[in-house]
């Protein structure tokens, strides 16, 4: 049974995400702590909130270094894949730098809502992320992150946006696996077993 280790800042979508991974047959646990990060076999770092917030508990909690040292397979989720970048216009601050890049408020547009709430088509690069072109996954989020090389599948909200990103151990999604049906399930499910 794979092991996945929650990263627990004392709010977010927990639950939803804990009950995802444990029909899925993982063993999940919560840590707050950097032995707890350091001891995990697969760390997910989830996410809904602001990213001043999250990073203020991630520095109360001493985690960043234990975040950035993290070297086996970890995923983080919407706000968690915006912590994974340099810096976030959310609240003007420095991320876990992980990935190159701005988090960028999205821009309200004729036809383009801002927040992008709602189920958006993929166009995807990479096959390994069990994920297609033409799949659609459930979005909800005001900032995204910068379109770059480490981009695996993208969504169209008045331009690209990545939906999926990739470097090194780190994968980051942008939309949520947990409310995204039959298409997240797959998606978590190829991640718990890569």
């Amino acid at each position: 049974m794979t092991t996945v280790t929650l990263v627990d800042l004392g709010y977010g979508n927990l639950a939803s995400i804990e009950t995802s991974l444990r029909r899925l047959g993982a063993d999940v646990r919560r840590a707050s702590s950097p032995e707890g990060i350091g001891d995990a076999e697969r760390l997910l770092l989830p996410g809904v909130g602001a990213a001043r917030f999250a990073m203020e508990r991630i520095v109360q909690l001493r985690l960043a270094d234990a975040l950035r040292d993290f070297a086996r397979p970890a995923l983080g989720i919407c706000l968690g894949m915006h912590l994974l970048f340099e810096r976030s216009e959310e609240g003007d601050v420095d991320t876990l730098g992980l990935l190159s890049g701005t988090v960028r408020k999205l821009a309200p547009a004729p036809g383009i809502s801002v927040p992008h709430m709602g189920w958006s088509k993929l166009q995807v690069s990479s096959q390994s992320i069990g994920l297609t072109t033409g799949d659609y996954v459930y979005f909800a989020h005001s900032y995204a992150g910068a379109d770059g090389p480490a981009t695996i599948a993208s969504a169209d909200h008045g331009g690209p946006i990545p939906a999926v990103v990739h470097s090194r151990n780190w994968t980051g999604a942008q939309f949520h696996p947990e409310r995204s049906g039959p298409v997240g399930t797959r998606f978590l499910s190829v991640w718990l077993s890569t």
